[in-house]
């Protein structure tokens, strides 16, 4: 839906972006996207900072504590909720005696920095095909365009797969998903950079730039860019999430992130047979994904329609949505 709205809005002959200014003032209006950015900022200096609190916890994520697990009951952790004390603040994991908050905030760190590599390489994939295409030749357009249609039908699992079988095991397996989900997932924002460059195309200043002389990539980098820059920062704020998901569902499943680096995928792939002794276990990093999903969504909205202030918020609903649209 986020796509499609995007591509409609790029076929429209628009203003130029609206400046910082007004985009802080509109953004801050939004209590939602407020709350939501404060919880960004949290989780970004938790994982920036995992090394300084566990040390402060006095642990660490790869020592094992066989005595706080019961190895009667196959590895349950000792104590109440799975094993929660003044040394281990959020328990230990079942079968080893991990700290399980260690764990949690180095997974932050590698889950995080995946989906930041991974969209980075898809807005920088993305913005350079789409411009090629909108600003070349008939003939380019169409190559490009059915390279972009091939990738957009490649499954980024049978990528994975298949970049598992020929990449050494020896290479680093976050960079190796983010390479991954990068080279796969810059299919979208390329048709909504090629259908905005379509669109500016025609508009008067950028015929006058042409008929000057100036070259294709000088009219991108100073004509097309800045009024691409609102469609894009949006559709890579939205990205940013899909990406968490996309790497936890690798781990979950096998093909990512391997022990003992921490991952939030991977640690729900090793909680699926501990959900009934070790509750805790799965619901602490499920938690953590579903908030850090959730507020980045939220804040892609509020970016959104900060960056276009005649959309109104698809998540905003009721008389208040409908008195400010009218407005």
């Amino acid at each position: 839906m986020t796509e499609a709205l995007l591509v409609k809005e790029a076929g429209a002959v628009e203003a130029p972006a609206p400046g910082a200014h007004p985009f802080w003032r509109r953004l801050r209006t939004r209590r939602s996207a407020l709350v939501a950015a404060v919880l960004v900022a949290l989780l970004v200096l938790t994982a920036l900072a995992a090394p300084l609190l566990a040390g402060i916890e006095g642990q660490n994520p790869t020592t094992y504590h066989p005595d706080l697990v019961d190895s009667a009951t196959g590895g349950v952790p000792l104590g109440s909720f799975g094993g929660i004390s003044a040394e281990h603040w959020l328990g230990v994991e079942p079968l080893t005696g991990r700290d399980l908050f260690a764990r949690v905030v180095y997974g932050a760190r590698v889950s995080l920095g995946v989906a930041l590599g991974a969209t980075l390489l898809q807005v920088a994939i993305g913005v350079g095909v789409g411009l090629a295409a909108g600003l070349g030749n008939r003939f380019v357009d169409q190559v490009l365009s059915r390279i972009t249609d091939v990738m957009v039908a490649l499954p980024v699992m049978v990528a994975a797969l298949g970049a598992l079988a020929v990449v050494p095991a020896g290479f680093p397996r976050p960079v190796l998903i983010a390479l991954l989900v990068g080279l796969v997932g810059w299919t979208h924002i390329s048709k909504i950079v090629r259908a905005k460059t379509l669109a500016l195309k025609s508009l008067d200043h950028v015929a006058a730039a042409r008929l000057s002389g100036w070259g294709p990539w000088q009219i991108a980098r100073r004509e097309l860019l800045p009024a691409l820059a609102a469609p894009v920062i949006t559709y890579a704020v939205l990205l940013f999430p899909s990406n968490i998901v996309v790497e936890a569902a690798l781990s979950f499943l096998g093909v990512g992130i391997k022990p003992p680096t921490p991952s939030w995928g991977q640690m729900l792939s090793d909680a699926d047979t501990w959900y009934q002794a070790a509750p805790t276990y799965l619901l602490i990093p499920a938690g953590l994904l579903f908030v850090t999903v959730l507020a980045l969504t939220v804040l892609g909205e509020g970016v959104r329609t900060a960056l276009d202030p005649r959309a109104a918020s698809r998540l905003r609903i009721g008389t208040g949505a409908k008195k400010e649209a009218g407005a």
